[in-house]
């Protein structure tokens, strides 16, 4: 469906009235100080023409105590809760802190996020082709807007722990992961209330998209069409020298996690393993102002099989934002379409320049504006093994001719995703930061761009 003018208006609408937000505090503090309890309030307000209205908002609540530790918390409490009027929604709850267990950095998340339209291209990359007019109403070539859609809904849950290893800087970490998924075609009888003849969705029984392609060639198993559910487990090593983790200007911050998900635990027959290693480094230029920092990141598989809708997940010690999901999108490769890539392993990077270029006090807070301009970039380093079942699904379907199946696939090319863009920053009080990002993608084959607000730098 692409992005709409209606969307991108009102997302930077709603950026510019985050640089209004209204914030109190419950005890009076010195200027540069705070103490007590303090938050942050967005409102989330947008229009896709499938989806309908957004409405909803969010806020984000940190305590401080008697100020002696700050800018670092005590406790944050981050809610968020919104909905599209056709169904889609984001119903979120995280907390984190370092001094709820004694020694240990405590983060709880749970989710539920039901998408009536969510992105599906396909497996490896560039191996699976894009075709822009297929959702494009004004090309001959338009089938429909979901071709590249189709509906998900997960409940999630996270616990993560990390505590110290008795050495300077170096740290372990623990985690439990409970995932719910419910997979389907869209249910275009729900997009399609209120809409004209013209703009009403086909139904995929008549006009399937790649998702019901893939079902149908056996690509994705009958068993995982419909989702399922599992525990994972993870453990790893992180050592952590970051001088402030919201937005560092000095120091390193690399973990090692290795993701389990037994078959005991799953609904699935067989169970799978993750390896992913993150490096993150930070580099002060201009003493308060002027940062560059960049991240290394690999994730495989471990030789076993990965259902489906598990493979876009990505595996972190801790969440930045309602979805860690790629690569492609928000959390990843900003403004690549989003889970364009998915594959059994991957490598992305992203670059940043970071520029604190103004701040001020306003109704006892403090606030910074910041500029940030970057470069993301990734690959898959491991594919699912689909080419040689290539050949026995063009036999099998012999209605289709060579030229519908080189719209579909194109084995071997697969190569680096380029991304580049800038964003603007609002941090309150040092913790809550307002983000808004521009990518653009350089290959046309990972869409055009991307705009996503939000909160939180990317790493």
């Amino acid at each position: 469906m692409g992005i709409k003018k209606q969307e991108i208006w009102l997302a930077i609408l709603l950026f510019i009235n985050g640089l209004t937000v209204f914030a109190q505090d419950n005890q009076s503090a010195a200027p540069r100080v705070k103490k007590g309890w303090n938050f942050g309030i967005l409102p989330a307000v947008s229009f896709n023409s499938d989806l309908g209205f957004q409405y909803g908002g969010l806020i984000n609540l940190f305590h401080y105590g008697d100020g002696s530790r700050y800018p670092k918390y005590n406790h944050s409490y981050y809610l968020e809760a919104s909905r599209y009027t056709k169904g889609s929604a984001l119903l979120r709850f995280a907390y984190d802190s370092d001094i709820l267990l004694k020694g240990i950095r405590t983060t709880f998340d749970i989710s539920y996020m039901p998408e009536q339209a969510i992105d599906f291209y396909g497996f490896n990359g560039y191996d699976a082709v894009y075709e822009e007019p297929f959702v494009n109403q004004d090309d001959p070539s338009y089938l429909t807007r979901i071709y590249y859609k189709h509906r998900r809904d997960m409940l999630r849950i996270h616990t993560d722990f990390t505590g110290s290893l008795g050495r300077k800087n170096l740290y372990w970490a623990a985690g439990l992961e409970y995932y719910d998924l419910y997979v389907s075609s869209v249910d275009v009888d729900r997009l399609n209330k209120g809409k004209s003849e013209a703009d009403k969705l086909p139904d995929p029984a008549s006009v399937p998209g790649l998702y019901e392609n893939y079902v149908n060639w056996g690509l994705i198993e009958a068993g995982e069409a419909k989702g399922g559910s599992f525990l994972g487990i993870k453990a790893g090593l992180v050592y952590d020298s970051r001088d402030f983790q919201p937005n560092p200007m000095r120091g390193t911050w690399t973990d090692a996690i290795l993701y389990v998900a037994p078959a005991a635990t799953s609904s699935f027959s067989k169970g799978f393993m993750h390896l992913s290693i993150t490096h993150r480094q930070y580099f002060t230029l201009v003493q308060h102002k002027l940062s560059f920092v960049y991240r290394l990141s690999y994730q495989g598989n471990l030789g076993t099989y990965v259902p489906f809708y598990v493979q876009p997940l990505m595996v972190t010690t801790q969440l930045k934002g309602a979805y860690s999901e790629g690569l492609g999108g928000q959390r990843s490769l900003r403004g690549v379409l989003r889970n364009r890539v998915v594959g059994d392993g991957f490598v992305y990077g992203n670059a940043e320049f970071r520029y604190k270029f103004y701040r001020t006090a306003w109704l006892n807070q403090q606030f910074y504006f910041a500029l940030n301009a970057f470069v993301d970039a990734g690959q898959l380093v491991k594919k699912i093994p689909i080419e040689e079942k290539l050949e026995a699904i063009k036999q099998a379907f012999p209605e289709h001719n060579e030229a519908f199946w080189n719209d579909h696939f194109n084995p071997g090319a697969e190569s680096i995703h380029w991304t580049t863009g800038l964003g603007l920053k609002l941090v309150m009080n040092e913790n809550f930061i307002l983000s808004g990002d521009y990518g653009r993608a350089l290959n046309r084959q990972d869409g055009k761009s991307g705009i996503y607000i939000g909160l939180n730098y990317l790493f």
